[in-house]
């Protein structure tokens, strides 16, 4: 005849789990991972879009006739364009502190942008 049940009483106790939340790692873990409502947020900000128009890119010169993109704007570039830390943070312009140097072209485009995003009054 075959058995199903067990016999055996000690294979019929849960076993003893370790919870996912104690300990040191599993609060590292728990501030480094993004929580679902924290991805729909995320999403939500990307999609919106600009309230104006997009700040323009920095771009440095690379060579004769050629230009690669820039990580942000000198604050040499911002200084010459008539715009401080806190007003460039405000309107979303990219700001690279370890840049030198100006180059025009990023002064002349940095200044029309804040000529177009003010507000009149």
């Amino acid at each position: 005849m075959l058995r199903t049940s067990r016999t055996n009483k000690e294979s019929e106790l849960p076993e003893e789990r370790q919870d996912v939340t104690s300990g040191p790692a599993a609060t590292f873990i728990a501030m480094t991972t993004w929580q679902k409502r924290d991805w729909q947020q995320f999403y939500q900000l990307a999609r919106r879009p600009w309230r104006r128009h997009r700040p323009p890119r920095p771009v440095y010169p690379s060579g004769l006739n050629r230009v690669a993109p820039a990580q942000g704007y000198s604050l040499s570039e911002l200084d010459d364009a008539g715009v401080d830390l806190d007003l460039a943070e405000a309107l979303g312009l990219p700001v690279d502190a370890g840049r030198i140097g100006v180059y025009g072209p990023n002064v002349t485009v940095l200044r029309e942008f804040i000529r177009s995003s003010r507000q009149p009054l």
